[in-house]
């Protein structure tokens, strides 16, 4: 089983808990997805605990995190898009670490499963409802009639605009899970070939070396990746927002 591709993405019990019928089990899953914020919300606290006129190196990255998603909402939303900055802030931390933490061997990458991304697009989507109805009411509907187009295809440009914003979740969930997914398991492919050519002697050694070097580019690659995916998450959250913000533009 070590070897399968599929088994590090296994959902295990840790704590059976079952209230009413239902079951409510502390797994693996959860257990990454509160070390994922206690390692955020740690590394933040402890980073801007002293505030130094001169920063340190943890208080840099903190500072050049900030500095990095409030530049991405003003882009994106303008200044009025801030007032969710909490929100695109702790959104692109929580996924850009749990991505992190799960380049490390034997622990669990919480964003490679849908129901995890797929709750973060809903709580997204969500809010851009639930704002864009408060602040303009009936006229957040006007993000679905687009300035400009003609009376006998306003009916096909209203329906093609609300398929399209039906279809956000969905593609915002599984950008990041396919990503992840398929990074990990061509990682885990590519380090099992390394792990049965070594069993070979020498001539399987020497075979070994070019999916070594592979498993080592990936490697990089999928840090890379890791960053990328919180990145295009966090963009699309704030260009989202804007909708909410600006539902006529």
């Amino acid at each position: 089983m070590a070897s399968d591709p599929i088994h590090q993405f296994n959902i295990s019990k840790l704590v059976p808990i079952e209230i009413g019928g239902l079951d409510f089990s502390f797994t693996n899953s959860s257990a990454f997805m509160v070390a994922t914020v206690v390692a955020a919300g740690a590394f933040l606290f402890l980073s801007t605990a002293s505030r130094g006129l001169v920063p340190s190196r943890m208080q840099s990255i903190a500072e050049m995190t900030y500095e990095f998603v409030a530049n991405m909402l003003r882009d994106a939303a303008g200044s009025q898009g801030m007032k969710f900055f909490p929100f695109v802030f702790s959104l692109f931390v929580f996924v850009l670490v749990a991505n992190l933490l799960g380049m490390f061997p034997y622990f669990f990458t919480v964003t490679s499963h849908i129901i995890v991304t797929f709750a973060l697009a809903i709580l997204v989507i969500g809010t851009v409802i639930v704002y864009g109805f408060w602040k303009h009411g009936l006229g957040f509907l006007n993000l679905f009639v687009p300035s400009g187009v003609p009376g006998v295809l306003l009916p096909l440009v209203i329906a093609i605009e609300v398929i399209s914003f039906l279809s956000r979740p969905i593609s915002l969930s599984v950008r990041l899970f396919a990503n992840m997914l398929a990074g990990h398991i061509t990682l885990k492919v590519f380090a099992g070939f390394v792990t049965s050519l070594s069993a070979f002697g020498i001539v399987g050694i020497g075979g070994a070396i070019l999916p070594l070097g592979m498993t080592v580019a990936l490697t990089g690659l999928e840090f890379l990746v890791a960053f990328l995916q919180a990145y295009v998450f966090a963009v699309l959250t704030c260009m989202y927002l804007n909708d909410a913000i600006h539902p006529g533009h």
